[in-house]
């Protein structure tokens, strides 16, 4: 059976929240996470894994969507959102580490059941804990996160292939400037005008502490080990067959769309929807992916 491939077309808002969501801490490995919680803990778990440089805020829309149905955890990792930013020195940040961390918390929380939803580096840091633990994943979404490379856009393979061969920090560390913040939402957005600007305020100033620069090159640095894991997650992919929702915003400058079709080959019964909206999909289409999601895991 082939993979079932729409284009999804939207302009409608989120609709308004009828589950609140709340910003909870937890004392985890000895750092404070900070995590959103929404819905009944009676129901089925949906974990949502933020990606860069954004934090559990880029949820806050789809939180009280998928609350009506679901428990919903929105951890943000050490170094991001409200959670403990130590300082590089007192810090291994590195994917492997951010991982451990969150899959510390969820079984602090008693979670060891749920779904994931993994956007950007959500992705890697998901899938490490999905072929950690392949029994604890109820079925997964997918939302311009890449496990394949066809994926990885010119202008991003560039700018880390720089940083990896030749150790040239120039091109990556223009992801964290301000204005690159800003394009990050802006670009492919259907109307980036109506964008809520507090997206890319909250992420600079999280940027603009101290030694936050310095956190974040090391993930740039760390990120080639995401490529060498790529087969890995495939085979996970290939051989566990979770159910598998694919939400891609097409007009993504660092993820292609190629990146979403590519899930087709090792999950032949997956569904991609092609969203016409960018990197940050959920900031114009939240409605829309919350509706897929509740029916796609009906």
């Amino acid at each position: 059976m082939s993979a079932t491939t729409l284009t999804t077309h939207a302009s409608h808002p989120a609709e308004a929240a009828t589950n609140s969501a709340v910003l909870r801490h937890a004392q985890v490995k000895g750092l404070n996470i900070a995590y959103r919680e929404a819905g009944d803990r009676k129901n089925p778990t949906f974990v949502l894994l933020h990606g860069f440089p954004s934090s559990s805020f880029m949820y806050r829309n789809l939180l009280p969507l998928l609350a009506e149905r679901f428990h919903v955890i929105a951890p943000d990792y050490v170094g991001f959102g409200d959670s403990a930013a130590p300082q590089p020195g007192d810090f291994e940040y590195s994917f492997d580490h951010l991982a451990e961390h969150v899959e510390a918390l969820l079984q602090q929380l008693g979670l060891d059941r749920y779904y994931l939803y993994m956007q950007d580096y959500g992705g890697p840091i998901g899938l490490r804990l999905a072929t950690a633990k392949p029994q604890a994943v109820l079925g997964l979404v997918i939302q311009n996160a890449n496990s394949y490379v066809e994926g990885i856009s010119r202008l991003t393979s560039e700018a880390f292939m720089a940083l990896w061969q030749s150790k040239d920090e120039r091109g990556v560390s223009q992801l964290l400037a301000p204005a690159t913040v800003q394009y990050q939402y802006a670009a492919g957005s259907r109307k980036p005008a109506d964008l809520d600007p507090r997206t890319w305020t909250h992420d600079t100033a999280l940027l603009s502490r101290p030694g936050s620069a310095q956190a974040q090159m090391a993930l740039f640095r760390d990120y080639q080990n995401n490529l060498a894991k790529y087969p890995q997650w495939q085979a996970y992919l290939r051989e566990q067959q979770p159910k598998t929702l694919v939400v891609w915003g097409d007009g993504d400058p660092l993820f292609t769309p190629a990146g979403a079709d590519a899930y087709g080959r090792d999950l032949p019964d997956l569904a991609i929807h092609h969203l016409d909206t960018g990197h940050f999909a959920l900031e114009e289409d939240a409605a829309l992916i919350a509706d897929l999601i509740l029916t796609y895991f009906s």
